[in-house]
């Protein structure tokens, strides 16, 4: 006698987080049952487009209007499973960012409308408050690239169109800060209030607080731009997109040593890093596209799913905020007790 068909089980979710857009892959037995039966993903009341369908594995790729659904439902004939994920929540799109937001203490987002190359908007700059509202801010930048926060916080805003980096002061007082940097992308300070800049022809150029400039470090060309942050151990840590899938992310010592430190990545991008010192990295690697966490031992894991991703940081709650070439989304993440930014309903 034949064993009836069983509900589906689910014995692992990779990864457990995503944007809409992204796919999840997801493990188990009897998620498809039959051929001539179908198998239903939900996340929260909308349907999920599947990917890949077998009885072991689904490919499922989170819909747009799933943004901040925190279950995903597997329902075949024979039965249904909730499994729990998250699904990031957006705080904001018809934005324009080319590289990672800026987040202060108070976990306002900065974040850019950066436009084509010569191209003027009438906005090119944005915050976001704690209460996941959009304001815009009065600077007038052309292309604005980067943005990183001083201690005192001032916004740095570097332009890939004039090669300049301007400050805008917490009371909106806009003025330009260095110049000459060519086509100036990715920025970060340090710990003693030098600010690095990229210039996407192969120079990264450190400013110190007198406004002297200095060539740290030369680099592979970028074709897009240079993206910077430092770590814990102080190091600076750059990607460098290419024409290539086998990109990596370059560590520079403070003394301006270059080595590849982690390689095979596609068009790596943003990056931001946790208090343990793992890396974040927005990049396609091993044909998975979204969020990469790399240890100090050089560890990569698949932590977030998605496309379209060109930067990250963390708030001053320890979630991620992310940004797409569109948009922008909230993550919980190493939350301590709370959910430091409201979810959207």
């Amino acid at each position: 006698m034949s064993a009836s068909p069983e509900a589906p089980v689910v014995s692992s979710v990779e990864p457990s987080f995503a944007l809409p857009g992204g796919e999840m892959v997801v493990h188990g037995r009897a998620l498809l049952n039959s051929v001539h039966e179908t198998t239903r993903v939900v996340f929260g009341n909308v349907i999920a487009n599947l990917v890949f369908a077998s009885p072991t594995r689904l490919v499922v790729q989170v819909p747009d209007a799933a943004s901040g659904a925190d279950t995903m439902t597997i329902a075949t004939a024979h039965g249904s499973v909730n499994v729990p994920v998250t699904v990031a929540t957006l705080l904001g799109e018809e934005l324009h960012p080319v590289a990672n937001p800026a987040v202060d203490e108070l976990s306002n987002i900065y974040i850019t409308f950066s436009g084509g190359r010569g191209q003027s908007v009438p906005t090119p700059l944005y915050r976001i408050d704690d209460s996941s509202i959009v304001h815009p801010l009065v600077a007038e930048v052309m292309n604005p690239t980067a943005l990183a926060l001083d201690a005192a916080g001032n916004l740095y805003i570097s332009s890939r169109h004039d090669g300049a980096v301007y400050r805008l002061t917490p009371t909106g007082e806009l003025a330009p800060y260095a110049e000459g940097m060519g086509v100036a992308t990715g920025m970060a300070f340090d710990a003693s209030g030098n600010l690095y800049v990229g210039d996407r022809s192969g120079t990264i150029f450190k400013i110190a607080p007198s406004k002297e400039i200095f060539v740290f470090a030369t680099l592979e060309p970028s074709v897009a731009a240079y993206h910077l942050a430092f770590s814990p151990n102080r190091n600076l840590y750059v990607t460098a997109p290419s024409t290539s899938s086998n990109d990596c992310v370059y560590e520079i010592t403070p003394q301006g040593m270059v080595t590849r430190w982690f390689e095979h990545l596609g068009r790596p991008q943003g990056m931001a890093f946790d208090d343990a010192g793992n890396l974040y990295v927005v990049a396609c690697w091993q044909g998975r596209r979204g969020v990469m966490r790399v240890t100090p031992q050089k560890q990569a894991t698949h932590v977030i799913a998605g496309s379209s991703l060109v930067g990250l940081a963390f708030d001053a709650g320890r979630s991620l905020v992310l940004a797409t070439t569109s948009a922008a989304y909230f993550i919980p993440w190493q939350v301590q007790g709370f959910i430091h930014r409201p979810l959207l309903p």
